[in-house]
């Protein structure tokens, strides 16, 4: 694998990582409100938004990846 194709995985990589830092805070803070009893702060359309905000949707990573 040449440099380039290495730094674009890593990118990748890191990306998915801030995702995921994200999604368990999101996670979290429903949680946190339904033992509280009140209604979620995050529903499924903010949860599958992650995906764009951090380009790691399919089509993102192969066009990162260079395919």
């Amino acid at each position: 694998m040449n440099e380039m194709a290495l730094q674009s995985v890593a990118y990748v990589h890191a990306q998915v990582a801030c995702a995921l830092i994200e999604l368990e805070a999101m996670k979290a803070a429903n949680r946190e409100r339904d033992i509280c009893g009140d209604a979620p702060a995050y529903g499924e359309a903010a949860f599958m938004a992650l995906q764009d905000k951090y380009g790691i949707h399919h089509n993102a990573v192969l066009t990162t990846l260079g395919r």
